[in-house]
């Protein structure tokens, strides 16, 4: 599905260049559940920003199912970041919007019907445990609770691939527990999960392929599941 092929990108800083990512190759096949740890620095950001296409490589390719992302015109680069959920450590809840209200407008942006809107939040706020929840707004939830909505918001179009930036960074030992477990049911029904975490604890809870980040380049691929650091 996504296949990094010697992909380097760079920054010039202060007149030097500083490589984020260094001659990485990589594949990810649809349906896994990719776990990327590193300290700060790592790259892994970076990496989900290649991924995004915020970024372009400075060297290599970057193929989403065989086709060169880099060669996308305004109208494929839309659809294919509509194949793409985001979820991000600081939640990226619009304030004055319901819980029920800022899955909706994920919809709207992306142009489903009322009726779409209508029959599907309520289903993922159900899926995500927020069904009791759905007229409070992100000040009258925990952070835990703000989480699940940015899950169901990432979800609600039925996206190929999740990206989940140091989602539990935030959160209590119960609500990173509950986060996983929800991205994990996520996953069983075939959609790709690609996570970047610091913590090792978060990667051996989530138990699949563990990737290690060290200054842009791959030191650790597990390869499959039961890795355990």
């Amino acid at each position: 599905m996504i296949y990094f092929d010697d992909v380097s990108k760079k920054f010039d800083f202060k007149d030097k260049v500083y490589y984020s990512i260094k001659n990485l190759n990589l594949n990810i096949e649809n349906g896994e559940f990719v776990v990327f740890m590193g300290h700060s620095g790592a790259g892994k950001t970076t990496l989900m920003k290649l991924i995004t296409r915020e970024y372009l490589p400075s060297n290599g390719h970057i193929y989403f199912n065989s086709v060169d992302i880099s060669t996308f015109n305004r109208s494929q680069m839309n659809k294919y970041r509509r194949n793409i959920g985001m979820i991000y450590q600081d939640y990226k809840l619009i304030s004055d919007m319901t819980v029920y209200e800022n899955v909706a407008f994920a919809m709207e942006v992306s142009g489903r019907t009322n009726q779409e809107i209508k029959d599907d939040v309520p289903h993922v706020l159900e899926l995500v445990g927020l069904a009791g929840k759905k007229d409070y707004f992100p000040t009258q939830l925990s952070g835990g609770e703000k989480q699940r909505v940015a899950i169901a918001r990432a979800i609600v179009n039925n996206p190929d691939v999740i990206l989940a930036d140091e989602v539990t960074g935030n959160l209590d030992p119960e609500n990173t527990r509950d986060i996983i477990k929800i991205l994990k049911k996520i996953n069983s029904f075939g959609t790709t999960i690609i996570l970047t975490t610091h913590d090792k604890s978060v990667a051996n809870l989530i138990n699949e392929r563990l990737i290690v980040l060290e200054a842009g380049k791959i030191v650790k691929d597990s390869g499959n599941k039961n890795n355990n650091l």
